[in-house]
C-alpha cells in the first residue's frame, strides 16, 4: 500500500478519532436507488417465474425420460427371463 490511491485512508487519517468519516458525494440519492432498487426486483422477480416455468417443464421431462427408461429396462430384463 505504497501508492496514493484516493481510496486508502492516510496512517494519520486511520489514527484521527476528533474527526469521522466525511459522507460521501452522493449520499442523498437515496429515492434514485430506492426506485432503481424497485426495477432490479421487478425484473429479478419475472425472471425468477420464468426460471421457474422452465425449471418445471424440465422436472416433468426427467421424470418422464425416466420412467420410460426403466420401462426399457424392465422390459429387456423380463424378455432375458423368460427365455427358457
Amino acid at each position: 500500500m505504497e501508492g496514493n490511491n484516493s481510496y486508502e485512508a492516510s496512517w494519520a487519517d486511520q489514527w484521527d478519532y476528533s474527526n469521522p468519516d466525511p459522507v460521501p458525494a452522493g449520499a442523498n440519492t437515496s429515492a434514485k436507488n430506492n426506485s432503481t432498487t424497485a426495477k432490479y426486483k421487478q425484473k429479478v422477480g419475472e425472471g425468477l417465474g420464468k426460471t421457474k416455468a422452465v425449471a418445471s417443464t424440465g422436472v416433468k421431462k426427467v421424470k418422464e425420460g425416466t420412467s420410460s427408461g426403466l420401462r426399457w429396462i424392465k422390459d429387456k430384463y423380463h424378455k432375458t427371463t423368460q427365455k427358457h
